[in-house]
């Protein structure tokens, strides 16, 4: 292993190039069949359901890109992402995060664990951040015990480095992580580079998500022919800032930072404005929500200057995912790797008079883009069935062959990737909060086909049907057409917040 302590590529002519050849190389990947196995799933559901790949020739390699705040309609600008992960898989139009919130959603994914179960409900102390996750039992590890090579590159969990910041994680064979708080600035970040600190200035090449991505194409290069010709396979995690908003000043005034190639590209883009947008009427959501102003021309200004900023950030992550595609097809390895995309929780954009956030249990917030792509995966699909970040972890484990060292909360989604159309029997899913806030906004939430209940510590109510309703706009707790299924949903809900296992968390 060999850090990479110098090393500052010219980016971006190498990632406009090799965009360009990823587009043209791999028109036709996109819709080449991929290899199954005939010992795939029964249709059934299952925590090990779905293993695909009961031989150690055949283990895929994994890559997991991860972006930022991103929302399931900020895809729309990502057309590459689309059609390299997207067309050539499966796209998940139902999936969500468990808690809205940077760390407890990556520790989920690293644990396949609801927040509950792997102990991290905030981004900071004393129920949160990096040192309220035991690191020494996470999905890297597994990969490494099942004889996987592993790298990260970009951000971690909230705090990393600020205690020791030439900590490398347990589990990592190369590690390029992010520094606490300097992690969410596009320049004049640190890197932790196996061990060695390496900052980065302000030129243009030194842009954070294409330092990134050359990263991650280096890694490829290297470590991506071994695995093509039987050696050991990789397990990569790359995770772009974009499209955060920088933490300073008015949250009005918060905005991503896109690539200067990028800067005004989306300039005649107008807000969207769903139904929720700067809500008229919040007589019916709780004490929390009605205390929300109405936004201000001024404020209605500036988001739409920040969404502007938002998408055009997005691009130099698109052309990433381009660029790390175009690697693993020049590596031999494309044909043989799970390439999964998503983000760790969505944002809120004006819908119900929030100018600046995240948390709530809201659709913007709630749910996020999933892309995957890879050998066994069915192309060119489009799936409604719920899924939730919790369900990554157990993917990834069934892929690999690998064994989990917890007790995990999702299920494998091999199942839905390998073809069948939805669950075999009906799914719940948990949203989150810390329990540490006020009582008038601490909630837990639990989602099941078209309906979002949701109870808040000082009994404030929500109820949503999303087939008449999917803004969130009217709360029907109280109506009484719904009775019944509130009742079904609240009794559900009082078991699956102290859930453990697969079949409990159902």
């Amino acid at each position: 292993m060999r850090p990479l302590t110098s090393w500052h590529p010219p980016l971006s002519p190498l990632l406009r190039g090799a965009t360009l050849v990823a587009v043209a190389s791999l028109a036709a990947c996109s819709t080449d069949s991929t290899p199954t196995d005939p010992s795939g799933p029964a249709a059934r559901d299952g925590p090990t359901s779905g293993q695909p790949f009961p031989s150690a020739a055949a283990r895929p390699n994994v890559v997991v890109i991860m972006s930022d705040d991103q929302s399931v309609r900020d895809m729309q600008v990502m057309s590459q992402t689309r059609k390299l992960v997207g067309a050539a898989g499966v796209t998940f139009r139902n999936s969500t995060v468990t808690y809205s919130l940077c760390c407890p959603s990556r520790a989920t994914l690293l644990t396949g664990q609801y927040p509950h179960n792997h102990g991290v409900r905030s981004n900071q102390p004393p129920d949160g951040g990096v040192t309220a996750l035991d690191q020494t039992n996470t999905l890297p590890l597994w990969l490494q015990e099942a004889g996987y090579v592993t790298g990260h590159i970009g951000k971690y969990l909230n705090g990393y480095g600020q205690v020791d910041p030439l900590e490398v994680p347990p589990g990592y064979t190369e590690w390029y992580g992010s520094i606490d708080p300097l992690a969410y600035e596009y320049y004049g970040y640190v890197l932790n580079e196996n061990g060695i600190l390496v900052t980065y200035g302000s030129t243009p090449d030194q842009y954070q998500a294409d330092v990134y991505t050359a990263k991650a194409v280096d890694f490829i290069g290297r470590r991506g022919p071994a695995a093509a010709t039987g050696g050991e396979p990789f397990f990569l995690f790359v995770t772009y800032l974009a499209p955060h908003r920088l933490n300073t000043g008015d949250p009005a005034f918060r905005k991503a930072v896109p690539a200067p190639r990028h800067q005004g590209r989306f300039a005649g883009e107008l807000l969207p404005q769903s139904p929720a947008f700067n809500e008229a009427d919040m007589s019916d959501k709780p004490a929390s929500m009605r205390r929300r102003p109405l936004m201000t021309a001024a404020q209605v200004t500036e988001l739409g200057a920040a969404h502007r900023a938002l998408l055009e950030s997005l691009l130099a992550v698109d052309e990433g995912v381009a660029a790390i595609v175009n690697a693993l097809q020049g590596a031999g390895v494309l044909q043989n790797t799970l390439v999964v995309y998503t983000s760790d929780n969505g944002w809120f954009q004006g819908e119900h008079r929030i100018v600046f956030g995240k948390v709530l249990p809201y659709e913007p917030a709630v749910k996020v883009p999933l892309l995957i792509r890879g050998p066994g995966v069915t192309p060119r699909r489009n799936v409604g069935a719920p899924v939730a970040n919790i369900d990554l972890a157990p993917t990834i484990v069934a892929a690999a062959g690998a064994s989990a060292r917890r007790t995990m909360d999702g299920r494998s989604l091999w199942p839905l990737l390998q073809g069948q159309a939805t669950w075999a029997t009906p799914r719940h899913v948990l949203v989150e909060d810390s329990p540490l806030g006020g009582a008038a906004s601490v909630f837990w939430s639990i989602r099941k086909a078209k309906f979002v209940y949701t109870e808040y510590a000082n009994g404030d109510r929500e109820f949503y049907d999303l087939a008449k309703d999917s803004a969130q706009v009217a709360s029907r707790h109280a109506d009484p057409a719904y009775a019944a299924i509130r009742l079904r949903l609240a009794k559900r809900l009082a078991a699956m917040k102290t859930c453990r296992g697969p079949t409990a968390c159902w």
